[in-house]
C-alpha cells in the first residue's frame, strides 16, 4: 500500500519524528496547518522517509489512520482556548464516534464492589441516551463502563495511555467488541509504552472530548482524581457520585472543589436529559 507525504497517518509519524513533542506539533498545525508537516516531510532523509512509510503502511494494514489538527474530522472540543493537548490522534474503529455525543467516565482500577456496580449503572444510564461512553481501558471502572454501553447496543471510545503498537483486543472485550459501536483512540506514537505520565495526559481526552465527566470512584490521590481537577479547571461538568457514607476520599475532594453529587442512577439520568442538543462543551443543566 502507498502512502503519499499527504496521508495524516505518514504526517502524524512525520510530526512525531521531526517535531517530537505535542506542544510543537500542535504550534506547526496551528500556525501552518497541514502544509507545514508536509514541508518538514520533505527535509527528512531518505532512511527516516522509509521508516516512516512503511509504518504507516503497516498501520494502515492493521486498520489504524490519524486525524489531524486542521482536518475537518478533528474535534474541536479537543481544542481549549486555542491550543490543542492531542493535536494528532491515531485511531481503530468507528470514525463518526471521535464527534458523537459522549460523556467521560473514570474511576479507580481497583474499584469496590459498590463502585463497579455504579460504573455498570452510569454506563447503562450513558448508552440510553444515545450518548457514547468515553473511558480508558484499564480494569475496573473502565472496562466495567465500555462493557455495560456494549451490552446495551451503546457505543464506546477506549482511550489509550500508550502508542498502537501496545494495543490488543482484551479477553474481557472478546466477545462483545464491535468495530462499528467501539472507537480506540492514541494520542501518543504507535511504539510508546504505557507510562504513568501518559495514562495523566491521556485523561484529557476523556473529558475533553465529553459533554461532562462522571467520576465514579476516586482516591484522596492519583489519576482518577487528577482528571476530575482537570476537567473543573477547564470549565467542563464533573457529576461526582455520592455514596453518603461509604463516598470515596477523592470524590469527596472533587464535591469540595466544585463537582456536582450524583446519588443515584436515576439523578445522573435527569440530568442528561437536560442536556444541550447542540454538540459542544457547553454545561450541563444542573439542579440548584
Amino acid at each position: 500500500m502507498s502512502q503519499r507525504k499527504s496521508d495524516p497517518i505518514f504526517l502524524a509519524l512525520v510530526a512525531f519524528e521531526t517535531v517530537r513533542t505535542p506542544a510543537r506539533i500542535d504550534a506547526v498545525l496551528r500556525e501552518e496547518g497541514l502544509p507545514g508537516l508536509e514541508e518538514l516531510a520533505v527535509g527528512l532523509d531518505d532512511a527516516t522517509t522509509r521508516a516512516c512509510r512503511q509504518k504507516a503502511a503497516e498501520l494502515a494494514d492493521r486498520g489504524i489512520y490519524a486525524v489531524l489538527r486542521g482536518e475537518a474530522s478533528y474535534p474541536e472540543m479537543l481544542i481549549h482556548k486555542g491550543k490543542a493537548s492531542a493535536p494528532v490522534l491515531f485511531c481503530y474503529g468507528n470514525s463518526k464516534l471521535l464527534e458523537a455525543d459522549g460523556v467521560g467516565m473514570c474511576g479507580s482500577r481497583a474499584v469496590s464492589d459498590l463502585g463497579l456496580k455504579a460504573a455498570v449503572a452510569c454506563g447503562e444510564e450513558v448508552s440510553s441516551r444515545g450518548l457514547s461512553v468515553i473511558s480508558g481501558y484499564a480494569k475496573g471502572v473502565d472496562t466495567a463502563t465500555h462493557l455495560a454501553a456494549l451490552r446495551v447496543g451503546g457505543s464506546t471510545v477506549i482511550v489509550l495511555a500508550e502508542g498502537f503498537d501496545h494495543f490488543r483486543i482484551k479477553k474481557a472485550f472478546a466477545e462483545d467488541f464491535d468495530r462499528d459501536r467501539v472507537l480506540v483512540v492514541s494520542q501518543f506514537p504507535p511504539t510508546q509504552p504505557w507510562l504513568t505520565h501518559a495514562a495523566m495526559t491521556r485523561n484529557r481526552i476523556i473529558f475533553g472530548l465529553g459533554r461532562a465527566l462522571v467520576v465514579v470512584e476516586a482516591g484522596e490521590r492519583g489519576g482518577t482524581l487528577a482528571a476530575g481537577e482537570g476537567a473543573i479547571r477547564m470549565g467542563r461538568t464533573v457529576l461526582v457520585l455520592n455514596f453518603g457514607n461509604d463516598t470515596p476520599a477523592g470524590n469527596r475532594i472533587l464535591l469540595e472543589k466544585g463537582g456536582f453529587p450524583i446519588p443515584s442512577r436515576e439523578a445522573l439520568g435527569r440530568i442528561l436529559d437536560k442536556r444541550p442538543r447542540d454538540k459542544g462543551p457547553a454545561q450541563l443543566t444542573l439542579p440548584v
